[in-house]
């Protein structure tokens, strides 16, 4: 019977927002898996009596990322983690996207800005900041280039705070096409899904945002799959990839661009998606061995 972790975090006081994870740890049991649900930052946890460590919902990462990147590594030396604490590394930092450029990769046209430098901001263009370590759209915002003032200061507390800015020129094609979400699972298409724009104009970048409006089921087109493809073949050790989403968007050209690939906790919409729980099963099981 094997061991599996399934590491989550704990959202006290407000209740879990993880849907699939009492289902997922129902299909395991129900298989003949001993599996729990772990915070990951439980300091009594055992990993090493797992034979399996999945990182699921581990949703609060981004704002201890040092501290989230090194639990992984100490996890990955007493058993197996999925995914492998060297992916977890490159993900957790968005400067991965300049990594998938230089391959070739299509992406998101992307600026970086590190404490210190100036406030290089577009003149000509709509426009979205956002830290390379986030998630749920956290310090995220768009602006006009009118806008200059608040964007500086949303740049200021980014900085302030130690976080290396992301510029991408807003993609106007997520406003018509949404932005698509290709679910990966032991090196197959599981499923995908699309969802409309979560940047509303004049939003501020600390307000609560909606992570998935209008969340529904896609078929990808071949396009969207084969530039899923090679992003992925981009990623450190990626055949040791148990689980990967990545999100795209139409370029100006209407071809799809990567905008994210999401390889730390993605959100696995088998809530959207029930067909695909025996499948995310049979893969947490066979990489349990």
């Amino acid at each position: 019977m094997p061991r599996i972790a399934l590491a989550t975090y704990d959202p006290r006081p407000e209740p879990s927002r993880d849907r699939d994870l009492p289902v997922l740890l129902a299909a395991l049991r129900e298989a003949g898996a001993e599996a729990d649900a772990v915070y990951w930052d439980d300091a009594e946890a055992d990993w090493a009596a797992y034979d399996l460590v999945v990182i699921r919902s581990t949703w609060d990462y981004s704002w201890r990322a040092a501290e989230f990147v090194a639990w992984a590594h100490k996890c990955g030396t007493v058993t197996r983690l999925a995914n492998p604490a060297e992916v977890v590394r490159w993900n957790t930092d968005k400067r991965y996207v300049g990594d998938l450029a230089a391959a070739g990769v299509p992406v998101v046209p992307t600026r970086y800005l590190a404490p210190g430098d100036a406030p290089a901001l577009p003149e000509d263009q709509e426009y979205v900041v956002k830290p390379t370590s986030g998630a749920g759209a956290r310090y995220a915002a768009r602006y006009t280039p009118g806008q200059r003032e608040e964007a500086g200061r949303h740049l200021a507390r980014m900085h302030e705070e130690g976080f290396t800015a992301m510029v991408q020129p807003y993609m106007r094609g997520i406003d018509a096409s949404g932005e698509r979400a290709l679910q990966f699972f032991g090196g197959r298409l599981l499923h995908a899904s699309r969802k409309r724009a979560v940047l509303k104009p004049g939003a501020a970048y600390d307000a609560d945002k909606v992570p998935h409006p209008d969340l529904e089921p896609w078929t990808p087109t071949p396009a969207e799959l084969a530039v899923a493809e090679r992003a992925l073949a981009v990623v450190p050790d990626a055949p040791e990839l148990l689980y990967a989403r990545v999100d795209l968007v139409d370029g100006d050209d209407g071809e799809p661009r990567v905008m994210e690939l999401e390889l730390v906790e993605p959100n696995l919409f088998l809530f959207l998606h029930p067909e695909s729980v025996a499948k995310v099963v049979a893969g947490i099981l066979a990489a349990a061995g």
